[in-house]
């Protein structure tokens, strides 16, 4: 049975992820592709988190769906995802300077914060949706450890500016919810929402 599909999305974590399952993804970056097509990633004004990455995961969802009608391309089933990280009811994209991504970590210490990730499955002219939430409790972060961790330049592509698969994986004291959903790409959730729209992945 075929098992190819679309990751809308550039992350490598994510296509590792979707491989460690035994699926074939092809990665269909939207920013790369003819037509270009950006998704804003903004939040709007008074958006809670959740929906927040439940309307970026849509829509980019939708754009890869028109970027494959535009080009032709087979017609396997979509996946997109977006995360974010929300620390006093504030949410965290991706940090746009080391001043920032440091005095994220700092704000993170010996504290828990939340990671919502929202996976989109389009396919057969369906598209379901699904949001992991979890709870990342963190340890005492030095300076020293900040500093380290800045200059392997880990922050810079991350929601929240961090990444439990790599050097951070240290900082956590405590993880309640899913380890993959803190990656960027919670694989119970998008196996149910691969089954939900017609594809069985096995």
């Amino acid at each position: 049975m075929p098992r190819s599909l679309y990751l809308a999305s550039q992350s490598p974590r994510r296509l590792e992820l979707l491989r460690q399952i035994g699926l074939t993804p092809t990665v269909l970056a939207l920013r790369q592709t003819a037509p270009r097509i950006d998704v804003d990633e903004t939040p709007l004004p008074r958006e809670s988190a959740r929906a927040y990455v439940q309307r970026v995961a849509r829509a980019k969802a939708q754009m890869a769906g028109r970027v494959i009608q535009a080009r032709q391309l087979p017609p396997w089933p979509v996946v997109a995802a977006d995360t974010c990280v929300v620390l006093d009811g504030a949410i965290l994209g991706k940090p746009r300077s080391a001043e920032e991504a440091a005095a994220w970590l700092r704000r993170y210490a010996e504290r828990s914060h939340t990671v919502l990730t929202a996976v989109t499955v389009l396919y057969g002219g369906r598209m379901e949706s699904a949001v992991n939430r979890s709870t990342v409790h963190f340890g005492p972060i030095g300076e020293r450890d900040i500093a380290a961790y800045l200059a392997s330049g880990e922050p810079f592509d991350k929601a929240g500016g961090y990444g439990i698969q790599g050097r951070a994986g240290a900082f956590v004291r405590h993880l309640s919810g899913s380890y993959t959903g803190v990656m960027g790409l919670p694989l119970y959730e998008t196996l149910q929402l691969l089954k939900a729209v017609g594809f069985e992945p096995y």
